[in-house]
Order: structure tokens, then sequence, then C-alpha cells
């Protein structure tokens, strides 16, 4: 019998019970092929391709697994930072209460704070997984953001979330902490990555070192449950339907923050400069608006719009902590210097030095 199994321990009659178990007892998994799907910092995912005995065509016939990522560096950082224990207690109490689109969950399980953890979840396709490098289309961007209302909406001001352990909130020992996270990895950064950013972007990153202000905030009025890490890598989108699905995974970062952050930081990183300047304001309009008709009924646009500019310093964290954090990979330098230049054009096309201490020069 399996407890919390590996990609490579898992069986045929592991799966047709996982089957059983989410309702479709006449299936039975004759046998299956497993493929690595993406490129995971943290984690890996598997693709299980089902042989199935049964007909019942509701029965998915492939399945994905996420696991803890081979590399040890990558495995201490997920530890460290409860990504693992993160995302397995989304899915296990977090995913019903909310709207936005997720996959479903047929099992999830973790041992401690991992990193022996396995998810098994449906599996999207023909959605495809965005493209960081990439970028998208401004109508992928509108759908992508007005998801996250299904987040944020239902999880507003809800005290009852807060003193999780797991779930974590920023207070003045985490902003401490992630700011001197910052400010140490902040070289390592610049002597990877400098020779591909502009002298402006590069100021602007040494300055956020540098503040005691944005983005290092303690919990602050309105908050809700963020994402942290959306961004087109961590979506699942299925161009089909008009507007385009978007389907939201990778739920290891989860806290309680700003919900502006998730909506600044995905702008920032998905969009092309160019894109970004001609559309964003009407996007985020469309967000405030959803979130209005979805019952957040006090957050007038003026306001929106300010803590959107604020938000847009969300990304600075995540990149250069993040990417010295996790195994370096070809496609993972080319990703964080993407975001590196596109989140501070998007701090300086919005004139947001303003949230910066006011102190500095």
């Amino acid at each position: 019998m399996i407890g919390i199994p590996s990609a490579e321990s898992i069986t045929s009659q592991w799966l047709t019970d996982r089957l059983h178990e989410a309702g479709h007892e006449t299936a039975s998994v004759r046998s299956f092929t497993q493929t690595q799907i993406g490129t995971g910092q943290i984690g890996k995912c598997i693709r299980f391709a089902l042989d199935l005995q049964g007909n019942d065509p509701t029965t998915p016939r492939s399945l994905v697994g996420k696991f803890a990522s081979d590399d040890p560096m990558s495995r201490a950082t997920g530890v460290a930072l409860k990504n693992y224990i993160k995302e397995v207690s989304f899915y296990r109490q977090l995913q019903q209460r909310l709207t936005i689109a997720t996959p479903r969950c047929y099992f999830a399980a973790i041992e401690d704070e991992g990193p022996n953890f396995a998810l098994l979840l449906q599996d999207l396709a023909p959605a495809r997984q965005g493209d960081q490098l990439a970028g998208c289309s401004v109508e992928v961007a509108r759908a992508a953001v007005l998801e996250l209302v299904g987040l944020h909406a239902p999880s507003w001001c809800d005290e009852s979330l807060r003193g999780i352990d797991w779930l974590g909130e920023p207070n003045q020992a985490s902003v401490e902490m992630t700011q001197a996270m910052y400010r140490h990895h902040l070289p390592g950064f610049l002597e990877r990555y400098a020779s591909k950013l502009n002298a402006d972007e590069i100021a602007i990153i040494e300055r956020v070192a540098q503040s005691s202000d944005a983005p290092f905030q303690t919990l602050q009025s309105p908050f809700s449950l963020i994402h942290i890490d959306y961004r087109l890598d961590n979506l699942l989108i299925d161009q089909r339907t008009q507007p385009p699905k978007i389907s939201v995974v990778d739920w290891q970062s989860i806290t309680l923050g700003s919900p502006l952050h998730d909506v600044a930081y995905f702008l920032g990183a998905g969009l092309t400069a160019e894109n970004r300047r001609s559309s964003e304001e009407g996007i985020v309009r469309g967000y405030c608006t959803a979130l209005n008709a979805a019952g957040i009924d006090d957050y007038p646009w003026d306001r929106c719009w300010n803590d959107y500019r604020r938000g847009v310093f969300a990304g600075f964290t995540v990149t250069v902590i993040a990417s010295m954090l996790v195994q370096q990979t070809e496609r993972g330098d080319a990703m964080f210097t993407t975001m590196a230049q596109r989140h501070a054009r998007h701090a300086l096309d919005l004139d947001a030095t303003e949230f910066l201490d006011p102190r500095l020069p």
C-alpha cells in the first residue's frame, strides 16, 4: 500500500483507487504511461496517460501528478518557504470556497511540511501553459485578470483567514526577513543579470533594496488571499472559447496580502511594455467593476488604481529572491531576465517611485 507516492512508485491500482474515490466506480486503469511536463523550479509535474477498462465517458483519460523537484537546492527552498505545505493545503482547505478556476484535485497529501508530498490533479489539456517569455495577448491578459476576482472577492478582508500558520501573512518579522533576503541576494542577482538590464532598470531594482516602504509592508486593508506568483507559466489557457478560458495552478506561494499585487504582477510580467501601456488602465478598470459586481462595493476606482500602482513592486521581490534560490537553468535565466526588465519598466512607466521611502534621494 502506497502512502505518499513518488512519481516512480505510482501503480495502476493506486490510480484506479483514486478514480473510484472520485466517483468513477466502474473504471479500472490497466496500464499507464508518464511524461514530465513543464519546467517547474520547485516542483515537477508528470502527466499520466491512462489505459482504461470501463465505458464511463466521464472518466478522465489522463491526470497530472505533482511532486517535489529532484534538485536538492530546490527541494530545500520548497520546505523553507512552505511552498509544499501551502499548495497541498490550498487544495485541501481553500479550493472549495473560491470561484477562481482550478483543476479538480484527486489526491493531496504531505508528510510534515515536505518535501515528501504528492498531488493528483485534473489534466486540463488541450488548455496550454502560458509562455512567460513570449508574453500574451491583451485578450488573454484581460481574461486572466478578471479570473482573479474569483480568488480575491470570496476572501476579501476575511478575518477568519488570519493566524493560519501555513498560510501566513506579512507581519513585521516576515517583512524584515523578506527585505533582508532581497538585500542579501541582490548582489548575486545583479552579477548574473545586470548586463542585460538598462541603467534605469538597475537603479530602481537597487532602490527597492534601500526602501523601508513598498513592497516591504505588513498586512494592510484591503487584504485577501493572493496567489503571489500569478503569471503566465502558472496559467492554463484554453483559446477555443471567447474570451479564453483561464485556469490557475501552482498554488505554492498563496498567502494574504494586497489583491492588487496579483493584478500588477501579472500585467507587469505578462505583457510587453507596448501592449501594457495601451491596455492596462482598461483592464484594471474591468477588474474593479467585476470586483464591485461581486459584492465588494466599497472599493472605488481611484483607490483601486492607487493600489495597483503600488503593487508594481510585487514582482521585484519574486524575481530577485526566487532567481537566487532555485536551480539555475537556461530557461530560468531567460525568464528572470525578462521579468526583471518588465517589472522595472512597469514601475518606471507608472512613476511608482513615489511609494518608496521618501527619505531616499
